[in-house]
């Protein structure tokens, strides 16, 4: 299980030095219930200034370079180079080659993957929820990079767990009409329904695309209320925010 450092997920994984990521919790911050402790999310609700008071607190306690290059997620496939973007632009991953530059990409309970190449010269944050993922937020995060597959490195941030998501054929479907081999992520549930493992679909489209290096996909957003946001649980909420960048 990835080390908890000052409330930070931190990555356990052979990132080149100058690559720096972390997945943050809901522990600490200052929103106020049904967003209680670090929200991140300017979408959701919460005050916009105790969000903007929470955003700061993460870019004193974590060192960065920067504000993060936050996006407006659409659940899409939209992949944009963090340095020319315009603030808040519609997309759901972000890349940069550039030092000081943070990508990000806010969950609670879809999935946050942190790439990097081995040489440590790009870094991406992609945030695939299941619509995103089935439609190819992976393989288009992918095309942008323009690194051998081979020579990346994904980790999996904390997402909705395999015993938790439950979801209706629709979905199933929307994964095993692209790839039959989708079915082994998809389990019924006690309800008629299917439980789906995000994170073994995520493997199986990255090992697709030649993959072989990644990382994480142990927690569960929806289970480990203490540590995580968690939208299925409890509707209105807060958002953790999962960060990479080059020193």
């Amino acid at each position: 299980m990835p080390p908890m450092s000052n409330d930070w997920l931190v990555p356990d994984w052979p990132a080149p030095p100058r690559v720096r990521a972390c997945t943050t919790t809901r522990l600490g911050g200052v929103s106020l219930a049904p967003y209680a402790g670090l929200n991140l999310g300017d979408h959701v609700g919460d005050a916009p200034q105790v969000v903007a008071a929470n955003r700061a607190h993460v870019v004193r306690q974590l060192d960065l370079p920067g504000m993060p290059r936050w996006l407006n997620q659409v659940h899409g496939i939209s992949v944009v180079d963090a340095v020319d973007a315009a603030p808040g632009c519609a997309a759901d991953a972000s890349f940069t080659r550039e030092s000081g530059v943070v990508c990000a990409v806010l969950t609670a309970d879809c999935l946050p993957l942190l790439l990097c190449d081995k040489a440590g010269s790009t870094v991406v944050a992609v945030h695939a929820g299941w619509r995103g993922l089935a439609a190819g937020v992976i393989e288009a995060t992918l095309a942008s990079m323009q690194v051998p597959p081979e020579e990346l490195m994904v980790w999996l941030g904390p997402a909705i767990g395999p015993r938790a998501f439950e979801v209706g054929s629709e979905v199933r479907e929307a994964f095993t009409s692209h790839d039959p081999a989708a079915a082994e992520a998809f389990h019924p549930s006690p309800a008629g329904r299917w439980l789906a493992d995000i994170y073994q679909l995520a493997r199986q489209r990255l090992a697709r695309q030649g993959v072989t290096a990644i990382y994480g996909g142990e927690r569960c957003t929806y289970t480990e209320a203490q540590h995580f946001y968690s939208y299925r649980r409890e509707g209105v909420t807060g958002r953790m925010a999962s960060l990479i960048w080059l020193e």
